[in-house]
């Protein structure tokens, strides 16, 4: 989790004005589509919503685009040491300013307030999940022509970050689109992080900006400060929604299964051509070999691993082998496999002088291989799985994995472009669909490494 308050000075806006930020590509938005698309937006806090994609949900309204919003806290917390707010009023009066803004941006469209507490959403995704299910049959129709608007899923705040990958969960099961609207990062992220890289821009109109501004204006305790005592100062200062005041909004995007280009309609079968492509290419694509993080993030998994020493251990997506050879040394027998035969001569390679240690080409979950295991790796590869093949893959953990043996997990938080899954979509399935014991959890920015542990006796 990134540290930051709003205290900080954090990235001017200067700064990223010369980061090449306003030379990102457009994304698309076609009049025609956006009146037959209905939007699902989903924010955290009053205000997410007119920070992120005020300018956006103008546009929807005004080609006459179906709008439902979810409002998930009332930021009741905004202002924990205030002398003269108590939480309570606080709520009352951010979702007066709430109402206020809606009006500005789409007068009229139906809203819901879900009463969730602030700061805590990551113990309400069943929840969030509902109520986005909930729109969803509202709303009626093909999956394929909703979309959600959600705040960035690594945005920084614990909130926007659980609000983002719930959205990504729900949009990856179900096929709707997803549009992730970052607001924190711009204070805490620089030029120099990549996530931006990929994302694409919304140029707004004089009126869309006009309205923008209207309902940002309209979250007065959030813009100004609620008195000149200690504790009521202003949330969201000059220097910060400068941000905001582009004449344009930024987003990650995730198309809905079955669009042109749409990552939550491939599957294991487009990864294994594509990885072959890749591999042919370069021997070392991902830097596993010379990358820092590459180096840390194995060393953290091996350190994680509960025992020893295993009796059979397989790793799913073994790519080139480096971490396969760090496994097989722990292990009886080992087994690495993968969908790409050519990352598979590398992974040979490195494990020739481990006689117990085999590779396999094998496209999970439509393929497995035979017998049990103790110890089973999956890291780095849930995202290149639908998410109907994830869950046959876990099916398949389940069935090979012996009582008490272990499940590692590991993977990167960030979205991966052209594909429907992230890494704690990927987790959240497997604890939701194992329900094992969590022995061991290490998350930060970039990646989430878990440890599940299968049940001693079986059900």
């Amino acid at each position: 989790m990134v540290s930051f308050t709003h205290h900080d000075a954090g990235t001017s806006e200067s700064d990223w004005a010369r980061s090449g930020v306003a030379a990102l590509p457009e994304l698309p938005l076609d009049a025609g589509e956006l009146a037959c698309t209905a939007f699902i937006v989903l924010a955290a806090h009053p205000d997410d919503e007119s920070l992120g994609a005020g300018g956006l949900i103008s546009r929807l309204h005004g080609v006459g685009a179906e709008v439902r919003v979810l409002l998930c806290t009332a930021g009741e917390a905004s202002h924990p040491y205030s002398p003269t707010a108590t939480p309570e009023q606080l709520a009352a009066l951010r979702l007066r300013e709430f109402a206020e803004a809606l009006e500005r941006l789409v007068p009229g469209s139906p809203w819901r307030y879900l009463g969730l507490p602030d700061g805590n959403l990551a113990d309400h995704r069943e929840s969030v999940l509902a109520a986005i299910s909930a729109a969803a049959a509202a709303i009626g129709g093909p999956a394929d022509r909703v979309v959600l608007v959600a705040p960035y899923r690594n945005d920084g705040h614990t909130d926007h970050d659980a609000l983002g990958s719930a959205a990504a969960e729900a949009a990856g099961a179900s096929g709707f689109g997803l549009l992730e609207y970052p607001v924190w990062y711009w204070l805490w992220a620089g030029p120099e992080d990549p996530a931006w890289q990929s994302w694409l821009r919304v140029p707004l109109s004089p009126a869309e900006e006009q309205a923008k501004a209207q309902a940002m204006a309209a979250h007065t305790s959030q813009v100004q400060a609620l008195s000149g005592q200690p504790g009521d100062e202003v949330l969201l200062p000059a220097a910060f929604l400068e941000h905001f005041s582009r004449p344009w909004e930024t987003f990650a995007w995730q198309q809905p299964a079955g669009g042109a280009g749409s990552g939550a309609g491939y599957g294991a079968a487009d990864a294994e051509g594509l990885f072959d492509t890749v591999h042919a290419r370069n021997e070392d694509p991902w830097q596993y070999t010379t990358s820092w993080y590459e180096h840390r993030k194995r060393a953290l998994t091996l350190a994680a691993l509960p025992g020893r020493s295993y009796t059979a251990g397989l790793e799913i997506g073994c790519s080139i082998g480096t971490l396969s050879v760090e496994l097989a040394k722990r292990c009886g027998n080992f087994l690495a496999v993968d969908a790409s035969s050519a990352a598979l001569v590398h992974a040979a390679r490195r494990l020739e002088h481990l006689p117990a240690a085999q590779t396999r080409h094998l496209t999970v979950p439509r393929d497995w291989p035979e017998g049990s295991f103790d110890l089973i790796v999956v890291s780095e590869v849930g995202y290149y799985l639908s998410p109907e093949e994830l869950a046959a893959l876990f099916e398949r953990v389940e069935a090979t994995l012996l009582p008490g043996g272990t499940l590692v997990l590991c993977h990167w938080r960030h979205p991966i472009d052209g594909w429907a899954l992230d890494g704690d979509t990927i987790h959240a399935a497997a604890r939701r669909q194992l329900r094992w014991p969590d022995v061991g959890l290490y998350r930060e920015r970039d990646f989430v490494l878990e440890i599940l542990r299968a049940p001693e006796v079986l059900p």
